[in-house]
């Protein structure tokens, strides 16, 4: 249970609940379509994106005040459900809760990453944990030279949006530290962390890739690129 400021107790959802509340939704008209965006990497029950989220809601809301081990617990329980919308409802958890997580709790959202791994798992879990690190970096070092390129796609991704707050050094560093890398969601993410902070500081992004184009994909470049005016 949950003890809420008012001094009530609330029964928390449990993972049962999060699937009762998905399962009737299923469409199987719509899953392969769904199942094939994603190269039949998942299987999938067909829910359209605000369906699901409108479906859960008041249950992923019922969680406010709950602990990081009861949150990573029902997440880390969808996460193992077979039907890639049960990874998603376990991201809509952990997204919409990331305040009641520290950075202690990194290490336990990265355990998620090379489980089921995909773009979109990994993206949404880069999101949380940027907004759990904030400017805490210290896990990402770590991640940087991980066997698993996606954990060093977390790296690369975790300060999206963070525009003047953003660590630019590291992220430059980061960048040419993988910028070698011939994997392709590598070589993308660099390109999507830097044309993200050139919003910021498209001079100093337009400088960067100016000064380092020997040691970055050209697939890299065009991606940061994109909305830059190139230097003379």
């Amino acid at each position: 249970m949950i003890k809420r400021p008012a001094g009530r107790f609330f029964i928390m959802p449990t993972t049962k609940d999060i699937i009762s509340a998905l399962a009737p939704l299923a469409d199987a008209t719509r899953a392969p379509a769904m199942r094939a965006y994603m190269r039949e990497q998942f299987p999938f029950l067909g829910i359209a994106t605000p369906a699901r989220r409108a479906a859960i809601k008041p249950l992923i809301r019922a969680f406010t005040g709950a602990a990081p081990a009861e949150l990573i617990g029902v997440a880390g329980e969808l996460w193992q459900m077979p039907e890639r919308e049960y990874q998603y409802a376990a991201l809509d958890l952990m997204a919409a809760h990331w305040k009641q997580f520290k950075a202690i709790d990194v290490p336990e959202l990265l355990a998620f990453v090379p489980r089921k791994s995909w773009w979109d798992s990994v993206d949404g879990l880069a999101g949380i944990i940027g907004d759990v690190l904030r400017f805490e970096h210290h896990e990402m070092d770590k991640a940087l030279k991980h066997e698993n390129f996606w954990m060093r796609r977390i790296a690369l991704l975790h300060q999206l949006g963070w525009r003047g707050k953003t660590d630019e050094m590291r992220l430059f560093r980061y960048s040419l530290a993988l910028g070698h890398e011939n994997e392709f969601f590598i070589q993308k993410a660099i390109g999507w962390a830097l044309r993200d902070y050139a919003r910021h500081a498209p001079h100093n992004v337009a400088h960067f890739i100016n000064e380092n184009k020997k040691g970055l994909a050209r697939l890299s470049i065009r991606e940061a690129g994109k909305h830059l005016t190139p230097l003379d």
